[in-house]
């Protein structure tokens, strides 16, 4: 056997995951400069400042930009919506990528209202991946190739990332994932989704158990416990968090099933997710559970669990606002206005 024989698809992965670059601290020291000026008591802005400190950190700019924020969809398919697990068949997800460029859902009208621009990426939605009660979702050379295709995301150099996906019946790959990562069963991890009643929660939890026994000698990594279980769309927002990194870009999480891209990374490396922030809690309970294992806090729980980049679309209009009043806000000399006072 050669030794190109024994390399493993996943290998260029897990090593960029360990060469991961750091954000710079002298352009947050800029940014703390500035705000220190500005026409409010220091740190009333409480995270709209630490949001400006968080983009000028992994921008590497003294000054942070917002001049191409995307939203990025990652839209595919899954074998295991044929064990009932999904309110919707899987041939909504091709009608919601139409939607969602004709403008008529949710997240495209948060994008045009907040002028975030709005991409859609298809992944073989006319080849879902494997049902993993079976056999594989993916084999490990479709999940790598995946990876790559969602690295290419960042191609149009947005200077702000948000991650969102769609996919029918897609947080039961992410349950799954979730459940080989931290352990516990289906019934720890599945929740309602698009709104399955009570036998659909059991036969989504069923069809989670289902697949850890079947790969259960084969879930020894995280990348092959997202080729056995997970998604292509899942499998593309990892890419393009790693993608995100290696080129200085700030990422906006999406919800639960964009989590579980996250999650799969956190576990090759913890520090592979210092320059994303996660936009809110899920309405689905497991992902309370998820960001507490991975030590993060999302910035806001509306009860929404729509996916689409939803949340992280919201936060990204925030982040906007920060960074406006950073640039925008008189300083304490521009206005005439008396400074804060030391006392010696």
């Amino acid at each position: 056997m050669t030794e190109q024989d024994q390399k493993s698809p996943f290998d260029d992965f897990q090593e960029l995951l360990m060469l991961l670059p750091n954000g710079s601290e002298a352009a947050v020291d800029a940014v703390r400069e500035r705000d220190a000026q500005l026409t409010k008591p220091a740190g009333s802005l409480g995270e709209l400042e630490k949001m400006v400190e968080w983009l000028a950190r992994w921008q590497e700019k003294p000054t942070p930009t917002l001049d191409n924020p995307m939203v990025a969809i990652f839209a595919g398919n899954h074998g295991v919506v044929d064990q009932g697990v999904s309110a919707f068949p899987s041939e909504v997800t091709q009608q919601m990528v139409a939607n969602f460029t004709n403008g008529g859902a949710a997240i495209s009208q948060i994008c045009a209202l907040h002028e975030l621009n709005l991409r859609v990426f298809e992944l073989a939605l006319e080849l879902p991946t494997g049902d993993f009660t079976q056999i594989a979702a993916m084999d490990d050379r479709t999940c790598a190739a995946t990876i790559a295709y969602g690295m290419e995301a960042i191609a149009g150099k947005p200077d702000l990332l948000c991650i969102g996906e769609m996919g029918i019946g897609n947080t039961t790959p992410a349950a799954a994932i979730y459940a080989a990562l931290f352990g516990g069963t289906g019934e720890d991890w599945v929740g309602r989704g698009s709104g399955v009643d009570d036998a659909g929660l059991k036969r989504k939890a069923d069809a989670v158990n289902r697949g850890l026994e079947l790969h259960k000698d084969d879930l020894d990594t995280p990348l092959k416990i997202l080729a056995r279980l997970g998604g292509r769309e899942i499998a593309a927002m990892a890419g393009a968090i790693i993608a995100a990194r290696h080129n200085k870009l700030p990422v906006i999480v999406d919800g639960f099933v964009a989590t579980s891209a996250a999650a799969v990374l956190h576990a090759a490396n913890p520090m592979s997710l210092d320059h994303c922030i996660f936009a809110h809690q899920s309405a689905e309970a497991a992902h309370t559970e998820v960001l507490a294992k991975m030590g993060k806090k999302p910035l806001f729980d509306l009860g929404m669990r729509l996916g689409e980049g939803s949340g992280a679309a919201l936060v990204a209009s925030m982040v906007k606002t920060a960074l406006h009043l950073h640039k925008n806000m008189a300083t304490f000399e521009e206005a005439a206005v008396a400074g804060q006072q030391t006392t010696h």
